[in-house]
């Protein structure tokens, strides 16, 4: 026990070990500092700015007063900060150079925080990815996608690439494209689905449904039918909506066509009918197990 105390009396003595103690206190009381200013900055700027600025303006004060305890550490360490100062500007020029990357995301991360394209707790899209903006860095983005994955997209992807922000305003136009039969009526087909959005507590009065005939298909009428919802609601509406139109087209027989191929024995014959009866093929008025017999 007397040696213990014996250490710790030189320690308290030596004037280097008090000046080694001192520098670590200094980086301890900053540390402290740091994080009671990021908690009041935060406070503060939260009802003033969006999420992801937020998260910046904390990051750069802690590190903004951590710099500072730690230069002032290194002070009483003894140690010249012009030194200091010096050599990482030498050692940041040599760091540029070797990460040029980095450097073109840093650029590219500082453009999209002045653009503010979308925000953090925003949907957006990037290539094939889709997903809810988790964090935006100076170096990349965060996605999490919505089967519960985790993307990182660097700055510069997002810079080079078209970006679509889902939820960017408060609402959303849905568009349902479907086709009809050509013997169905038009105005029949619209006024059902006028219905429909009437009855679907999702979609919004204004701005209005909206019937577009889109042209004569293949095998269908081809018309898009538009309706609005809040963005919060936009999956909801989309499922509900497909199911309360198939429901309407089966009460009101309005048919949906599917493809039909017609044989034909030559360029100039009628076409053959072909029926099933108790399992076998009925070709022309023969029963027969194989058509190519």
């Amino acid at each position: 026990m007397a040696d213990f105390f014996d250490t710790i009396y030189q320690l308290l003595t030596n004037q280097r070990a008090l000046e080694v103690i001192k520098a670590l206190a200094i980086i301890l009381v900053g540390v402290f500092i740091a994080r009671i200013a990021t908690g009041v900055a935060v406070k503060v700027l939260k009802s003033k700015f969006d999420m992801h600025e937020v998260q910046l303006f904390r990051r750069a004060v802690f590190y903004g007063i951590l710099a500072l305890f730690l230069l002032s550490a290194l002070n009483q360490l003894g140690i010249n900060l012009s030194v200091v100062l010096g050599a990482a500007g030498i050692l940041s020029v040599a760091i540029g150079f070797a990460s040029q990357t980095s450097a073109s995301n840093l650029i590219s991360g500082l453009f999209l925080l002045g653009e503010r394209p979308f925000s953090v707790g925003d949907i957006i899209r990037v290539g094939t990815t889709t997903g809810e903006v988790l964090s935006i860095d100076l170096l990349s983005l965060k996605l999490r996608t919505f089967d519960n994955l985790y993307v990182r997209i660097p700055n510069e992807s997002l810079i080079k690439s078209e970006v679509t922000t889902l939820t960017k305003f408060p609402i959303r136009r849905f568009d349902m494209q479907v086709g009809v039969a050509y013997k169905e009526n038009l105005e029949k087909v619209s006024e059902v689905l006028f219905d429909v959005a009437d009855k679907n507590p999702l979609c919004l009065e204004d701005p209005k449904p909206l019937f577009i005939f889109l042209g004569f298909g293949e095998s269908s009428l081809n018309i898009q039918f538009s309706v609005w919802t809040k963005k919060e609601n936009f999956l909801e509406l989309r499922n509900s909506f497909f199911l309360g139109v198939k429901s309407a087209f089966d009460r009101e027989n309005i048919e949906i066509p599917f493809p039909h191929r017609t044989i034909y024995t030559g360029s100039i014959t009628d076409p053959f009918p072909i029926s099933f009866q108790n399992g076998q093929q009925k070709v022309d008025g023969q029963e027969s197990n194989n058509l190519a017999k």
